[in-house]
């Protein structure tokens, strides 16, 4: 059996270190009927021995997951492109393991521009919610069962809201975040397709203490990485290419980042393990920073769009247990047949479906959700979200 590895990119090179045994046996597979409230009915494709089911419905756009210090299960819920300043926080309690249904849904904060993603970090006894909208980073204090937050939020960050039609926050409007050490880490995406950025703030991780000071540039060169998590002390990044280089190119990457670490953008991409130097950047003058980056370990279909992943540990099935499972949003050119699934990364860069049929033809339509975020819940079960139809998922194994 093969080990999958971590990647840690240290002078322009990738060391290589073992991180766990991952099954390559073959899958079989089962379909299974979904039928949601709004009319639409499909077949979704999961592993045998699983089931599917409809955890909660009638989100706008459900984007991350947050397992609260007490158990709880909150996501963001971006409303929709008509009014990107109705954001909200939801808390969904009171599971029924019979029905596989949450009994309540509570709006914790409303209101928010483009929510992506909350997190929670606990201080002397005290735990906190840091929220992350487009434009800044805040928290408020938590306590076990809260239901709406209480008291003012704490602004610890700005960051720009402008870009590609003020309208939509900028081209990239989204911003992720997590903790380590006592430190929280915060992707911030290009305000471009690509471009040589005029704000250093742009296309970059940033580190910061909780309180928002010694605010650095952790990471440079990654044109936006809406998934960022740290496993096994690694931060591992989903890492969405640009357009207009073919059908193919450049891939969606998924790798590590670490310290003062550069990661091409927009000076390279990546094709098949090759770096390849942008032809719109050759002759541009650049930092001295944006040297040629290592090849990344895993690298998606190019316009795949990698979002939320999870690292799946303590699981009672081996088919999954000690691999990394990727939710993969999909093209917003339906016709590329690109993403729209979950799926399991192997060992030597090789990727394969778990969870699929969200897409069953080439136009809209024919789209039946767009996989965001994955979290796993216990030993047998995740939580998977969708943004298009307002959807959250439950796969168990039976």
């Amino acid at each position: 059996m093969k080990k999958l590895s971590s990647f840690i990119a240290i002078a322009g090179l990738w060391i290589l270190l073992p991180l766990a045994a991952v099954s390559q046996k073959k899958v079989e597979w089962t379909s299974q009927k979904i039928s949601l409230t709004k009319g639409l009915t499909f077949p979704l494709r999961i592993p045998a021995g699983y089931q599917i089911s409809i955890a909660a419905e009638g989100l706008e756009r459900p984007r991350f997951f947050a397992k609260s210090p007490d158990g709880r299960l909150f996501v963001t819920d971006m409303h929709n492109r008509s009014d990107n300043k109705k954001g909200r926080v939801v808390v969904l309690d009171k599971w029924n393991a019979d029905t596989k249904t949450f009994a309540k849904r509570t709006t914790f904060l409303k209101d928010l521009h483009n929510p992506n993603q909350v997190a929670f970090y606990t201080k002397n006894g005290q735990t906190y919610i840091y929220v992350a909208e487009t434009g800044k980073l805040s928290y408020y204090k938590y306590n076990a069962g809260d239901s709406v937050a209480v008291g003012e939020p704490v602004v610890i960050a700005t960051f720009p809201d402008y870009g590609l039609s003020y309208k939509y926050g900028g081209w990239h409007l989204t911003r992720s975040i997590v903790f380590k050490n006592d430190k929280i880490y915060v992707s911030v995406g290009s305000s471009c397709d690509a471009c040589v950025e005029k704000e250093d703030v742009r296309a970059v991780i940033l580190e910061m203490d909780p309180d928002g000071s010694n605010k650095r540039i952790f990471a440079r060169g990654i044109r936006n990485a809406v998934g960022i998590k740290w496993v096994n002390d690694n931060l591992w990044v989903t890492h969405m290419g640009r357009d207009n280089r073919g059908p193919d190119k450049p891939e969606e990457l998924f790798h590590t980042v670490v310290e003062n670490g550069f990661y091409g953008w927009p000076y390279y991409y990546q094709y098949r393990k090759t770096i390849i130097a942008d032809t719109q950047f050759i002759k541009v003058r650049r930092p001295d920073f944006a040297r040629k980056p290592p090849v990344a370990p895993y690298g998606f279909k190019a316009h795949s769009a990698p979002l939320g992943f999870e690292y799946v540990t303590g699981f009672d099935d081996p088919l999954l247990n000690n691999s990394f499972l990727v939710a993969l949003h999909g093209s917003t050119s339906v016709w590329r047949q690109r993403g729209n699934a979950i799926v399991q990364l192997l060992p030597g860069g090789a990727y394969r479906e778990l969870v699929s049929g969200f897409l069953q033809g080439t136009t809209e339509n024919k789209r039946y959700g767009r996989p965001c975020d994955i979290l796993q819940w216990n030993r047998k079960s995740f939580f998977i979200s969708d943004d298009k139809n307002g959807v959250i998922y439950f796969l168990e194994k039976r």
